[in-house]
């Protein structure tokens, strides 16, 4: 599915809309260049799964866990961001591994190509955000 969105409320939108279709296990991988949006369409996600907290992306903790409201199939949302990382041994040292396709759990992955060896042999949704011109994205969801 290809989707052209003009603003950053569009592309917020859209991973609102995408969220209403995820299950437990199911981990998006969300590649694009700096200021592409990758956080925007987080946010999205985390607001449709009932989120009350500023989601911000996590560059030097690298992983947010996010308990979801107990009403809920998924009770977890965890946001990766691999853009600082140095080897994929720091995100099994803080326990990705346990995250990665768990049944209670939707996983999304900033800058998936620094961990690609770990979520390879995971289904993933790959979802690559362009930056056309201004405001307007290109979104690509496999």
């Amino acid at each position: 599915m290809i989707s052209i969105t003009n603003t950053a409320k569009q592309t917020f939108n859209l991973g609102k809309k995408t969220a209403a279709s995820l299950c437990g296990g199911d981990i998006l991988t969300l590649s694009g260049e700096l200021g592409a949006g990758k956080t925007v369409f987080i946010k999205g996600l985390a607001v449709c799964f009932g989120i009350k907290q500023t989601v911000r992306s996590p560059s030097f903790n690298l992983m947010k866990i996010y308990n979801l409201p107990k009403t809920k199939k998924i009770k977890h949302f965890v946001h990766l961001d691999c853009y600082r990382l140095k080897s994929a041994q720091e995100v099994i040292d803080i326990g990705l591994l346990e995250h990665l396709g768990a049944p209670n759990t939707v996983c999304a992955v900033e800058w998936p190509e620094k961990i690609a060896p770990l979520i390879k042999k995971f289904k993933t949704q790959k979802i690559k955000i362009s930056i056309l011109k201004n405001n307007q994205r290109k979104i690509v969801m496999k």
